[in-house]
């Protein structure tokens, strides 16, 4: 199986260009991949704050002020 179009690699490497593979795909990799990353990050952002929240709900103030004023 040639994901690059080669069937042989007994050719001149000079005269057949790029030799990765999904070659043209570049474009639509990048993409895709800035889409993957954002995406990730919101949903971290999303994640994160809604547990902050949560933990912050279940935090007893006076205990937390007490703590502060000792030191």
């Amino acid at each position: 199986m040639s994901t690059n179009g080669l069937e042989s690699w007994a050719v001149d490497l000079a005269e057949v260009g790029a030799v990765y593979p999904f070659q043209g795909w570049e474009v639509l990799m990048t993409v895709l991949g800035v889409a993957f990353w954002i995406g990730w990050h919101r949903i971290q952002y999303v994640r994160e704050s809604a547990h902050l929240d949560a933990a912050s709900k279940v935090l007893d103030k006076e205990r937390i002020a007490k703590a502060v004023e000792r030191y």
